[in-house]
């Protein structure tokens, strides 16, 4: 659905957000865009939105480039922003005034979410605090069935109650020919309904692949003592909660947040592990030369180790 290929935009002559970048998202998924704060999520959702244009590169969604903002495409995104400018409509008003651009538009299904989030939709948006603001622009957008769909930190502002509708109503509306990318710093919010897990880094992307490719590569788990293979740990109940090499190719669940630590702390080795698809199956021999690697080994194999170790002649 979406093709990113080589991608560059700048803020300015100096300020490089992306350089290069490419990048694939399909259909029937719901994406989790992880990042710190300055890698450009944001700005990735409004590219993705014609909301702004590649410096240089290409941007494709359905066969067609956001940058020519044409009716057929935008009629297929909606993008929410994480801060919403309050109108001073009521959600019905809203409605009747920009339903219209979407052809999916389902009445139906809005009254269902505005029940799930108990709104009232005949309240003023403006006057309605930031929680609910978010709800009922969430309502409409779900309400809009666009073949994507772009939400920035959709659940800031929501209790906890609200969250978990969500999440629900999130699941429900996905669909094969839909794509939904949620960017994100409450991971815990949505840990068990983003996938596959993109993670950006300053102009490149460190990581794309679903929970199961994860979940093949790195072992998520308690172990009592430290280990030079650790690519991340962190003090736990019992010992340490570690981010491993997924030596035995047991499955574990992956822990989204300690993902992305371990991401940042080790960027070169998670390009080579899942961006340029180096070795993707678990085998120790891989976990070994990662290690390695990490200690700053020269890497020499094991024979010929054995040799330099062995008696001389």
């Amino acid at each position: 659905m979406i093709e990113i290929q080589n991608l560059s935009f700048r803020y300015g002559k100096h300020q490089t957000v992306f350089e290069q970048l490419n990048m694939e998202m399909k259909a029937g998924y719901i994406y989790g865009l992880l990042g710190e704060n300055g890698v450009g999520k944001t700005t990735l959702l409004r590219l993705l939105a014609g909301l702004r244009f590649p410096t240089e590169g290409s941007i494709r969604i359905l066969g067609q480039e956001p940058r020519q903002r044409t009716a057929s495409l935008l009629s297929e995104i909606y993008y929410l922003p994480e801060v919403i400018d309050p109108v001073a409509l009521s959600l019905n008003e809203y409605v009747k005034l920009y339903a219209p651009f979407y052809p999916h538009f389902d009445h139906g299904q809005l009254a269902h979410y505005v029940s799930e989030f108990g709104l009232n939709p005949a309240k003023k948006i403006s006057q309605s605090s930031h929680g609910q603001q978010k709800k009922a622009m969430m309502s409409f957008a779900l309400a809009c069935n666009t073949k994507l769909l772009l939400l920035d930190e959709p659940t800031s502002g929501m209790d906890i109650p609200s969250k978990g509708i969500f999440r629900r109503l999130i699941a429900q509306a996905a669909t094969d020919d839909k794509c939904f990318v949620i960017s994100t710093h409450q991971v815990r919010d949505l840990e068990n309904l983003i996938d596959p897990i993109v993670i950006l880094e300053h102009n490149q992307v460190l990581l794309n692949n679903s929970i199961e490719e994860i979940s093949r590569k790195l072992w998520f788990g308690i172990r009592p003592q430290k280990s030079d293979k650790d690519l991340y740990r962190e003090n736990a109940l019992g010992g340490y909660a570690v981010v491993g090499f997924n030596e035995n190719g047991e499955e574990t669940r992956v822990n989204i947040e300690m993902l992305f630590n371990a991401a940042i702390q080790n960027k070169e080795l998670f390009k080579r592990m899942f961006i340029k698809g180096e070795d993707m199956e678990p085998k120790r021999s891989f976990a070994d030369e990662m290690a390695q690697r990490i200690k700053g080994d020269a890497g020499l194999d094991e024979r010929q180790q054995n040799h330099d170790n062995g008696p001389r002649e």
